[in-house]
């Protein structure tokens, strides 16, 4: 198997190499938590203290899904909103989620993925220069949008293969 930066066919070149590297992190966080229990799904680290695997696939599926919407400049309809979010609970913490399983979670954010990869067919390399409204008055443009769903997936890898391995000592 050969590794590499190539998009879909019909994708612009650079839009195509963003996409791969969304593409391919995902596919690294499924191999992740392949096979993972309930249990484990569920755990929060020592003494409860972290967020969950299962808290972890949803935050990212959920900022995923923003960046679809804010890069086609459209709100999030209401029922992907009740569905994926909210981002923060009134505690400014990610929501707690308990009992939903792997395939649900998995499923879920199969289909935001989806999104994107149809989102990149649509965008010419042209357009990845165009700004989007960002957090806190920022804007970026749709190029650093998409490396950072890339990039945003694996930081958080590294938080489940750390509860991972808590989990296994227990």
């Amino acid at each position: 198997m050969i590794l590499d930066l190539r998009g879909e066919p019909e994708m612009d070149t650079v839009t195509g190499i963003l996409y791969s590297m969304v593409d391919g992190n995902y596919k690294r966080l499924k191999s992740i938590v392949a096979n993972m229990s309930q249990e484990e799904l569920d755990y929060k680290g020592p003494n409860q203290k972290y967020n969950s695997t299962a808290q972890l696939l949803r935050h990212l599926a959920y900022v995923d899904l923003t960046w679809v919407f804010r890069i086609k400049d459209e709100v999030i309809p209401l029922d992907l909103e009740e569905k994926f979010g909210p981002m923060l609970d009134e505690n400014n913490l990610l929501p707690q989620l308990t009992g939903i399983s792997l395939d649900v979670l998995i499923n879920d954010y199969d289909d935001v993925i989806r999104m994107i990869k149809s989102l990149c067919y649509q965008l010419t390399d042209q357009q990845l220069n165009q700004q989007v409204e960002y957090e806190n008055g920022y804007e970026a443009t749709i190029k650093w949008g998409i490396w950072h769903i890339a990039d945003h997936n694996r930081y958080h890898q590294a938080h489940i293969s750390q509860l991972r391995k808590w989990f296994s000592q227990i």
